[in-house]
């Protein structure tokens, strides 16, 4: 069983940690969310279709995560 130490949790109380840790979780979310609709739209296409854009079949997941988090 794991325990937590409290004095190793955040305390500051005037900055909002809460709200963005919600933020950053809100946002993580509607990426992933981006990220899985552009894979799935992707694979619905044909291997013609996908070449007549200049995409693989291959490449889906690759240009799915730049989409989604433009790395």
């Amino acid at each position: 069983m794991a325990t937590t130490d409290i004095h190793s949790l955040p305390t500051k109380t005037g900055d909002n940690s809460v709200s963005r840790m919600f933020a950053r979780f809100k946002l993580a979310r509607s990426r992933r969310a981006e990220y899985h609709r552009v894979v799935n739209e992707l694979e619905a296409f044909s291997d013609r279709e996908l070449a007549d854009i200049g995409f693989h079949r291959a490449n889906i997941r690759d240009i799915a995560w730049q989409a989604a988090y433009g790395r």
